[in-house]
C-alpha cells in the first residue's frame, strides 16, 4: 500500500521504517518539507520504497495514514492536512494525549472528556480511524517478540473494515490473531488511552520499555444450579 506516516519522532521513524521494510511505500511527513528527520530517514531508510514532505503532502496521495504525532497536537495536524487528504481512508491513530508540562509522569489529557481518537474522528467523520499500538513503547510495536510469552495488543474503531485493515498490518509486524483483542467502537479508546497511565508508572519502575499487558482469563463458569421445584 501507500502509506503516509504523519510525525518524525521516534514512533513515527520506527513504523515508518517497519513498513518500508514489509514492502510498503512509505512517505514521512512533517511540518516542512525540508525535516531534518524526514529527510534523513528517507535517505537511510526509504529506498525505493520512502519518501517525504508536508504532513499534506504525503498523506494526500496515501492509501493509509498513521497518526505518530503526539496526541495534544494531533488534531492541528490533521487539520492541516484537510478534510480532502483523509476522506475515505483508513487512519491509524496511536498517539496518546501527554501532558509533559510538570514532568514525568506525563498527565493524560481527555480532550473534552473523550479520547484522543474519538476527537479526531469527530472533526474528520469521513476518516475511518482505528485505534491500535498506543500501550506499548514502539519497538515492541514492530517487534512482539521482544516481549516472551502471550501479550496482547488492542483495536478500537467503528469501522469493521478499517479494523481489518489494520489488524492484517498488526499481523505482518508479528502480532498472532489470538494477541490482537478488537474492544468494540471507537469509544473504547478511552480505556485503552488512560491504561497508558499505568504504563508510564511501571516504565518508571521497571527502567524499560519491553514489557507489555496480557489478558488471561480463567475457565468458563459453571452454569448455576436449576432450582428446585
Amino acid at each position: 500500500m501507500k502509506i503516509a506516516v504523519l510525525g518524525t519522532g521516534e514512533v513515527g521513524r520506527r513504523l515508518a521504517t517497519k513498513l518500508a521494510s514489509l514492502g510498503h511505500e512509505v512517505a514521512i511527513g512533517s511540518r516542512t518539507a525540508d525535516n531534518a528527520e524526514a529527510v534523513k530517514w528517507a535517505g537511510e531508510y526509504g529506498g525505493e520504497h520512502g519518501g517525504h514532505g508536508t504532513f499534506a503532502d504525503v498523506a494526500g496521495p496515501a492509501e493509509l495514514v498513521v497518526n505518530a504525532t503526539g496526541g495534544l497536537l494531533s488534531l492541528a495536524v490533521l487539520r492541516s492536512v484537510g478534510a480532502d487528504g483523509l476522506r475515505g481512508k483508513v487512519l491509524l491513530d496511536v498517539s496518546n494525549g501527554l501532558d509533559f508540562s510538570e514532568g514525568f509522569p506525563p498527565k493524560v489529557v481527555t480532550p473534552d472528556g473523550v479520547s484522543v481518537a474519538e476527537q479526531l474522528q469527530r472533526a474528520f467523520p469521513e476518516a475511518r480511524i482505528v485505534k491500535s499500538l498506543n500501550t506499548m513503547t514502539n519497538t515492541v510495536m514492530v517487534e512482539p517478540g521482544r516481549v516472551p510469552g502471550h501479550h496482547n495488543v488492542f483495536l478500537s474503531g467503528d469501522d469493521e473494515d478499517a479494523k481489518a485493515v489494520v489488524a492484517g498490518l498488526l499481523g505482518s509486524f508479528g502480532w498472532a490473531p489470538d494477541r490482537i483483542l478488537d474492544l468494540g467502537d471507537l469509544t473504547s479508546a478511552r480505556a485503552t488511552e488512560q491504561l497508558v497511565q499505568l504504563w508510564l508508572r511501571l516504565y518508571g519502575m521497571l527502567g524499560t520499555g519491553d514489557f507489555n499487558f496480557s489478558v488471561v482469563t480463567g475457565s468458563t463458569p459453571a452454569p448455576a444450579p436449576t432450582p428446585a421445584a
